[in-house]
């Protein structure tokens, strides 16, 4: 088992910046890669950045390239999303997810067994 904790949501002004950090707990030895995803009211639920965790490589969705980072502290088994250039739309509840058990693309939600529990971004105009 993995358990995955959040923090560091909050509320924003557009164009201030927010730094989510996810801690891993449990099993963390096989986790094969993490994910941050967001999901604004009546939408689906969308990857924003992913990251192996051996390698380090990393993908960022199109809509915050150039404002958010993903990285990895692998001593300290955490994830962090630095979040720059925050806008409006950015507004959603951002979960961290971890692949250990499971393959696959870390694009997808169905290939992680593990989920945080969510935490809300709110960037106002």
């Amino acid at each position: 088992q993995v358990q995955l904790v959040e923090s560091g949501g909050g509320l924003v002004q557009a164009g201030g910046s927010l730094r989510l950090s996810c801690a891993a707990s449990g099993r963390t030895f096989r986790t094969r890669g993490m994910g941050w995803f967001r999901q604004a009211p009546g939408k689906e639920r969308e990857l924003v950045a992913a990251i192996t965790w051996g390698g380090g490589s990393t993908y960022t969705a199109d809509s915050v390239k150039g404002r958010f980072t993903i990285s990895r502290d692998n001593a300290r088994n955490t994830v962090y999303l630095q979040m720059k250039s925050l806008k409006p739309e950015d507004t959603a509840v951002y979960y961290c997810a971890a692949q250990v058990s499971l393959t696959g693309s870390l694009y997808y939600t169905r290939n992680y067994d593990y989920w945080g529990q969510g935490t809300q971004v709110t960037v106002s105009s």
